[in-house]
């Protein structure tokens, strides 16, 4: 049994210097037979608040003699670096784009301790005990295509005080032709890619996310499987799924019913296979659709109850999206954005003289596509836990109809000129899907992570006014 080793540890986890690089202490009970380590126990180390890893590749690196030096190497995965056997020292420099480039922590290692480093921090070592095996979890495969980020073990700015001169110790050729500091291209976070960037909310989105790669149905078509197959996961971290098929009484048809499960079912279940596989956050936005809309607010965690070929398609993608370990649903009511829609509609009627007979007995909040991308922008941003999210603007609900009056009296005409009618009697005759006639969300959920919604009024007021 080492003597070294502290056998009365407890697990716990420590934050550094460098944001989301994390030091673990491990317990190692032992006896004269030896000792023996939960190494990786991902329930517990979960509860202490790291990050989910999800490794796919254990290494090991062997080291015959004391002052093997190594690095310093920042790659695009995690890794979990701990001892197996040994000791040694390790130095960790913050080589990711952002203010905290550069940023050094230090910590020496034994089989008591592990430590999680996150994508493009430089990660080195140096040994200080013969025969130690140092290994480590990484969350994807190796690849020579990937980007990798060196920094030299001398660099002054980074000024790490090895235990062991480096002049003394062992050091690769390759590692001691990194450059300094001064000369590192810093490594970029993931990208952000949006389907159906060319869309009413995937144009309120580039708003939000001027850095991301977006898609449209011409140079990425979600339904077809080759297209899928290109879009592999590596180098994004979030998926953004704006892309829907929204044509509620066509999908009422023998077409529309096939479309409408392509995009919004069989596209959603390929980009699911993605993000699970690399770890990527998938954001899916829902819809009101998903409820029959016989109670008059919805929450969350409200059981799933369509009525139409639409909403089954919606209810089908959520239940899919649900199973990807880091998921936002973002459910949404009544969308107006950049691009046909009601509003505009009712706009133009009021301006050409045209007075409507619009629904009085369906009650929601409208949800502009510019709330809808400052929520998704929002959740992603202080990282809030994983799950469905109501999003709408705020307000007291309303009807179509009462939406349709606040609309004329807005462009400067006659409130007074808008008919309510009701659902029935409006689809009277016509070949249309079934409604929800309550589409009230509640938005604690949101609020409760610090978002403050725009009132729907007010809101639709400066809409009108662009």
């Amino acid at each position: 049994m080492a003597s070294h080793l502290d056998h009365t540890k407890t697990l716990t986890a420590s934050t550094t210097s460098i944001p989301g690089l994390v030091l673990v202490d491990l317990p190692v009970p032992g006896d004269n037979r030896g000792w023996f380590k939960e190494n990786w126990q991902r329930e517990k180390l979960l509860a202490l608040g790291l990050p989910d890893l999800g490794p796919v590749q254990n290494n090991i690196s062997f080291n015959d003699a004391v002052g093997t030096t190594r690095g310093i190497h920042a790659e695009p995965w995690d890794k979990y670096v701990s001892v197996a056997t040994g000791r040694i020292f390790g130095a960790w420099v913050d080589l990711r784009e952002g203010d905290t480039f550069g940023a050094v922590f230090t910590a020496e290692l034994d089989p008591s301790r592990a430590i999680l480093v996150p994508r493009g921090v430089g990660n080195s070592y140096q040994t200080l005990e013969p025969d130690t095996a140092y290994t480590y979890l990484v969350n994807d495969h190796w690849s020579p295509d990937a980007e990798y980020t060196f920094l030299n073990l001398a660099d002054e700015t980074a000024a790490i005080d090895w235990p062991i001169p480096l002049a003394q110790v062992e050091i690769s050729a390759k590692d001691l032709a990194h450059p300094r500091l001064a000369d590192v291209v810093p490594m970029k976070p993931r990208k952000t890619l949006v389907l159906g960037g060319n869309g009413q909310l995937g144009r309120a989105l580039r708003a939000e996310f001027p850095d991301a790669e977006f898609t449209t149905r011409a140079d990425f078509d979600v339904t077809d499987p080759a297209a899928g197959a290109s879009k592999r996961g590596k180098g994004y971290g979030v998926i953004i799924n704006a892309a829907a098929y929204t044509a509620v009484d066509k999908a009422e048809t023998a077409e529309g019913r096939r479309d409408a499960w392509a995009v919004n079912v069989t596209a959603v279940a390929e980009m699911a296979k993605v993000a699970t596989a690399n770890g990527i956050t998938l954001v899916h936005v829902s819809s009101d659709y998903v409820f029959d809309g016989t109670v008059d607010v919805h929450t969350e965690d409200e059981p799933l109850s369509p009525l139409g070929v639409y909403g089954q398609t919606k209810a089908a993608g959520d239940a899919i999206v649900s199973t990807v370990p880091h998921h936002y649903i973002v459910r949404t009511s009544w969308v107006i954005g950049d691009g046909n829609n009601f509003v505009r509609t009712m706009a133009s009627l009021a301006e050409r003289g045209v007075d409507p007979a619009v629904v009085d007995d369906q009650i929601g909040r409208l949800t502009f596509a510019t709330e809808i991308a400052r929520a998704i922008r929002h959740l992603l941003s202080v990282r809030a836990s994983f799950g469905v999210y109501n999003v709408s603007n705020s307000g007291a609900p309303t009807s179509w109809a009462e939406l349709a009056t606040e609309t004329f009296r807005g462009v400067g005409q006659d409130p007074g000129r808008v008919a309510g009618v009701s659902t029935a009697e409006y689809f009277a005759g016509r070949d249309a899907a079934p409604r929800p006639l309550r589409s009230m969300l509640d938005l604690a959920k949101l609020t409760a992570t610090g978002f403050s919604p725009i009132p729907q009024l007010a809101a639709l007021a400066a809409y009108l006014a662009r």
